[in-house]
Formats: C-alpha cells, sequence, structure tokens
C-alpha cells in the first residue's frame, strides 16, 4: 500500500466535496478546485473523509496511487486556506504594480511588460517590491508565479531581476580587469 495514498484526507467544516462524472470538485471560502480522477483509482468520501484506494498493485497503480491522494489533498487544502508564492523584484527602477486583472512590469527594457492573470489568481505588490501570488489551485499558483519569474530571472552577476523569496542566487565574480595581464 503507498504510504501516501493510504492516508485520509480530512475535509474541515465550511468546505463541500462531491463526485460526478469521474472528477472530483472541492468547494470553500477560498474557491473551487476541481480534479480529474484517473483510471483505477476509486474515491471514497465518508462523514468528512475521504479515502482512496487503487484497483490492483501494479507499478503504474501504486504511482498513481498516491499521487491521486495529494492532488486531492491539495485541493481541499486549498479551497480551506489557499495557496501562496512570494516573489521580489530587485534592481535599480524595476517596480510593478496591479491594474485590474493585470500586472504591469518595468524592468529596464525599453517597454513595459503587461501580465495579464488568469481567473482564481490573486497578486499583490507590497512597496518594498515583494509580489504576493495567492489562489486556490496550488498547480496554478505555481504556474503564474513561475510566468513572473520567467520575464526577468535573477542575473548572477548582479542579482538584478525577479526571484523567489526563499531562492539563493548564486553569485558569479566578474572580469578580473586587465590589470593582471598587462605588460
Amino acid at each position: 500500500m503507498s504510504r501516501v495514498g493510504k492516508r485520509p484526507i480530512e475535509v474541515p467544516n465550511g468546505t463541500k466535496v462531491s463526485i460526478e462524472n469521474g472528477i472530483f470538485t472541492a468547494e470553500g471560502p477560498k474557491g473551487k478546485v476541481s480534479q480529474r480522477l484517473l483510471d483505477g483509482i476509486t474515491v471514497a468520501i465518508d462523514d468528512g473523509v475521504i479515502n482512496v484506494s487503487r484497483a490492483d498493485d501494479s507499478a503504474d497503480m501504486r504511482s498513481k496511487h498516491g499521487l491521486v491522494r495529494s492532488l486531492l489533498a491539495n485541493a481541499v487544502a486549498g479551497v480551506t486556506e489557499g495557496w501562496l508564492k512570494e516573489l521580489q523584484l530587485n534592481g535599480v527602477g524595476y517596480k510593478a504594480e496591479v491594474q485590474g486583472r493585470a500586472v504591469n512590469f518595468s524592468l529596464g527594457y525599453s517597454h513595459p511588460i503587461v501580465y495579464q492573470l488568469p481567473e482564481g489568481i490573486d497578486v499583490e505588490i507590497d512597496k518594498s517590491n515583494k509580489i504576493s501570488v495567492r489562489g486556490a489551485d496550488r498547480q496554478e499558483v505555481g504556474q503564474v508565479a513561475a510566468e513572473i519569474r520567467s520575464l526577468k530571472k535573477p542575473d548572477p552577476y548582479k542579482g538584478k531581476g525577479i526571484k523567489y523569496v526563499d531562492e539563493v542566487i548564486r553569485r558569479k565574480v566578474g572580469k578580473a580587469g586587465a590589470t593582471a595581464g598587462a605588460v
């Protein structure tokens, strides 16, 4: 039995879960998340507890068992508490501002970059250029954060760009200069 897959998922109060036509749906105060169930995996909802089981013990089914349980647990946690990714904007003159469902970035290019936010994702930017991406769907929050980071990846020489808050940028040493090899 999969160690991850056999653990039950507790459904908190105020969260509704249902299964229809092979699609698991969780609704809560932070939003609604749907997840397609894989073939051979059965999900039972009993008295606020979700149990995931598999059809057989093949290697493929064992791997899917833990995956589906993790996806369902992430959906329940997302609609209850929500997910958060934080990014840091570093660089002189680099700034970002939210305007409606779009984020305008000024990243040192000759033009501003406008990033359209998908439905269900919220972005907040504070005065210290910290970007907070929030949403109910963990995969979507991570995808939006990765797309924002890719607009201006951190430079290894000066550290300028957009990075995750907990990311460590390995800095490189620049050119030594012309003084060492001059004859």
